[in-house]
Formats: C-alpha cells, sequence, structure tokens
C-alpha cells in the first residue's frame, strides 16, 4: 500500500500534541473504503517512547540536581552565566518530570489521567521547553559579552547582573505567553473510543490555520531563535578567542563547537520532522507509506530531541573545571553523611572546612572573572 495516496475526509482532527508525541489515528482512503493503518507505528511509540523517556527523565533529573545543589550549597551565581544555567537546570527538571505521563501514555496508547492534568501537564511541557531554548540563546548572548566585548562589558555585566531577577522574569514570562496556547486548546477527549489528550479547536474555526500558526510559534521560539543566537554569537567568539594570546584557548573553542553541535544534532532533525508535518497540514493525496515515515521519523528526532535537557548540565556546566570540583565535593559530603549515619563518632568537620576554605578561595577567583568558568 505504500505507493497509493490517501484522500482525508477529516484532516488531523485527532489526537496531535504540541511536540508531536500523541497518538496517531487511522487514515483512511475514499477509493474503496480502504484503510491506511498506523497501527505498528503506534506500537513501535508504544515501546520506544516509554523507555526512552524514562531513561531521559532519570538522567536528566540526576544532572540537572546536581546543577541545582551546586549553587545552592557550594558556588553562589557571581555571572549572568550563571544565572541562566541555574534557570535552565529547573526548567530542565520541571520538563522531565511530565515525560513519565507522556510514557504511560504512549505504552497505554490512551490518556488515562484527567481533564485538568491533561492541560497542566501540556502547559509545564511546553513552557519548560521553551524557557530552556530561550535561555540557551540567553547564554550565548552573555558568553558573546563577556569574550568578544570583554574590555566595554564590565558595566554592562554589572548592571545586567544587579537586575537578574527581572530578567528571568522576563524570560519567563515569555515562554508562558509563547506556550499561553497550550493550556487553551488541550483537553481531554475521545478520539475512535480511547481518550485522548490534544488540542481540540472550535468547529467553526480554521483549524488548519491554527495548526499552522501553533507550530510557527514552536519552530520560531523553540529552534530558529535559538539556533540564530548561537551562530552569532559563538562564530565572533571563535573568533575572538583563535585572535587570542591564550594557552587554553584551544580547549575553549572546542567546548563552543561541541556546544553548537550537540544543539544541532540534537534540534534539527525533529525540527525538520516539524516542518514536513507542518508542510503537510492540508494537503490531499498523502501517500500512505510517507505517513508511517514521517510517523517513525517523530517519535525518534522527538526523543532525540529531549535528550538535549541531559546533556546541558554537561555543555554548560560539568565541563568547567570549577563544576567538576563541586562536583567531587558533592560526592564526598554525601560519602561523609552516610558514613556519619553508620558511625554516628565519625566526623565531618574535616571535611566541611576545606569545602569551605575551597568555596571561597573559588569564590574569589570567580569575583576577578566571573563569567569565564564554563569555557
Amino acid at each position: 500500500m505504500s505507493g497509493e495516496a490517501v484522500n482525508f475526509s477529516t484532516v488531523f482532527n485527532f489526537d496531535e500534541d504540541y511536540f508531536g508525541s500523541g497518538n496517531t489515528s487511522d487514515y483512511s482512503f475514499d477509493d474503496d473504503t480502504l484503510l491506511c493503518s498506523l497501527q505498528e507505528v503506534r506500537t513501535f511509540s508504544g515501546l520506544f517512547v516509554p523507555v526512552a523517556y524514562s531513561l531521559i527523565c532519570v538522567f536528566g533529573l540526576l544532572g540537572n540536581i546536581l546543577v541545582v545543589v551546586t549553587f545552592a550549597f557550594y558556588k553562589k551565581a557571581k555571572s549572568m552565566t550563571d544565572v541562566y544555567l541555574l534557570n535552565m537546570a529547573i526548567a530542565d527538571i520541571l520538563f522531565v518530570l511530565t515525560l513519565p505521563f507522556w510514557a504511560v501514555s504512549h505504552a497505554t496508547g490512551k490518556w488515562v489521567f484527567s481533564n485538568a492534568m491533561c492541560k497542566l501537564m501540556k502547559g509545564v511541557y511546553a513552557v519548560n521547553f521553551n524557557c530552556g531554548m530561550l535561555l540557551l540563546a540567553c547564554i550565548s548572548m552573555d558568553r558573546y559579552v563577556a569574550i568578544v566585548q570583554a574590555t566595554k562589558s564590565f558595566r554592562l555585566r554589572s548592571r545586567t547582573l544587579a537586575h537578574r531577577g527581572l530578567i528571568c522574569v522576563v524570560v519567563w514570562a515569555a515562554s508562558v505567553l509563547i506556550s499561553g496556547w497550550t493550556f487553551v486548546f488541550n483537553q481531554k477527549y475521545s478520539v475512535q473510543g480511547s481518550d485522548v489528550c490534544a488540542p481540540r479547536y472550535h468547529e467553526r474555526s480554521d483549524p488548519i490555520k491554527w495548526k499552522l500558526l501553533m507550530s510557527a510559534l514552536q519552530l520560531l521560539f523553540g529552534f530558529f531563535i535559538p539556533l540564530a543566537f548561537m551562530i552569532f554569537c559563538y562564530m565572533f567568539i571563535v573568533k575572538t578567542l583563535v585572535q587570542a594570546q591564550n594557552s587554553k584557548r584551544h580547549k575553549a573553542i572546542r567546548v563552543v563547537v561541541a556546544v553548537v553541535l550537540v544543539f544541532l544534532a540534537c534540534q534539527v532533525p525533529h525540527n525538520v520532522a516539524l516542518l514536513v508535518t507542518a508542510a503537510q497540514l492540508g494537503r490531499m493525496n498523502r501517500s500512505c507509506h510517507g505517513q508511517k515515515v514521517l510517523g517513525y521519523s517523530t517519535s525518534v528526532t522527538e526523543v532525540l530531541a529531549f535528550l538535549h535537557c541531559c546533556l546541558n548540565p554537561v555543555l554548560y556546566a560539568f565541563i568547567g573545571q570549577k563544576f567538576r570540583s563541586y562536583f567531587l565535593k558533592i560526592v564526598k559530603d554525601l560519602w561523609c553523611v552516610r558514613r556519619r549515619q553508620k558511625a554516628p563518632g565519625f566526623s565531618c568537620s574535616r571535611l566541611h572546612s576545606e569545602t569551605f576554605v575551597s568555596r571561597q578561595n573559588s569564590e574569589t577567583v570567580d569575583n576577578e572573572n566571573a563569567s569565564s568558568f564554563t569555557m
């Protein structure tokens, strides 16, 4: 049936969610009432996606909680990059906490939770994904100012840091505004006897226009804007580092290249799948084989895109020497607490003293060059 054309009597009037992670209904032919069944795609999704989401949730929580703990107990945020990293870790934590709900939805083939939970999970899911993307753009800009405009940036960076709370509120508010439609349109309803959690538009409105508008917002703020910032900023950063007489410049350049390449590898495939899906909205005579390929591609590339939240702590935090040292201190302190629980006479005073002194020394260094630790 792969070469046959599909005519749709109702176009995408079933389970489609914001990031394409919902179940997909059967498409029907007009000719001879044949069916183009996507059951094999749903079967694959029901096995692959829950396992992948579970792994992303576990490792995403582990890495990002370590970043939050580091800022909370071991390192104060001394630069806007630090502030952005902390907020990105919080956004990634909230994001991955929604994945178990979608894992259950994929595994069971239906939405088993309430309508209120549907709206909440869709909203949190979208807000934190978009917030993470916007924070990547902010980090790129802060790196640009700190490195490319280093001689002129001290006063600007000081003012920016002084208003860090307002800046973060603006970023989160923008994310909520961009994703606000998910709270409005998503709801739990029945499709072919199975409950789904998906956008549902008013019958009198034009669903195709709404879907194209939502896809455009997602692609713009969830990919193209962060990509434009990263390419512009890191291009000038690499140029500046190449010209700098610094023994560590090659390592810094490798970090920049790694950040950009990982972003492209994780985000480009999924956004291409989203573009293809958007381009096919409302089109007639789509091939059954093409829809199956698109279904498989969407599931795989979506998992790849979400994997980025596990890699953020590695790329933006723990790749730096100072964050690695803080990570080792966290491990030592946890070991110390565990030893003290098993042996009440065991003392952690020396370890805490070393940690405090090391933190004081590190913060002194940070005051001298507060924005360079990620490089």
